[in-house]
């Protein structure tokens, strides 16, 4: 059995209690996001879309950490939907960009603010000054670990 110091001890508990939450949480998002017919990974590329407008599909692919293989499935997915279609760049024909349809924007619509009420209900037991707290930890953590790894 591992015996680590005090520290080592407080952070393994830390992040057992991190890992836990989160996952419920995310388990919970994605429960929501299932109950629409749609994977996460469909979500997020409609979210994207919605937020930011059209996009190619390798700054899909970055912007949402999904290779781009993958990400060219979930588009042909989304586009068989008729809730996303491809495009020619008109700048660069090599390119394609990803446009939401209005069968897709009208879905969006429709489902965003009930996922955002999902997301607000698991975050509901923190206080405003607690979710800001959470917000710079977390951006502290990532930061750190970020500069772990270009160091690896």
């Amino acid at each position: 059995m591992y015996q680590g110091n005090d520290q080592a001890e407080k952070d393994l508990r830390l992040f057992r209690i991190w890992l836990k939450a989160s996952k419920t949480v995310f388990d919970n998002v994605i429960e929501d996001i299932q109950g629409y017919g749609l994977t996460a990974e469909n979500f997020m590329v409609l979210e994207l879309l919605y937020n930011k407008g059209p996009q190619h599909i390798q700054t899909i692919s970055d912007k949402l950490m999904i290779p781009s293989g993958s990400i060219t499935y979930v588009v042909n997915k989304l586009e068989k939907k008729g809730l996303v279609k491809k495009e020619q760049d008109q700048s660069n024909r090599r390119f394609w960009k990803v446009v939401l349809t209005e069968k897709g924007e009208e879905l969006f619509h429709e489902i965003f603010p009930k996922h955002v009420e999902v997301i607000v209900k698991n975050l509901g037991s923190l206080s405003e000054e607690q979710k800001e707290e959470l917000g710079q930890l977390l951006k502290t953590v990532g930061f750190a670990a970020k500069e772990l790894q270009k160091q690896g």
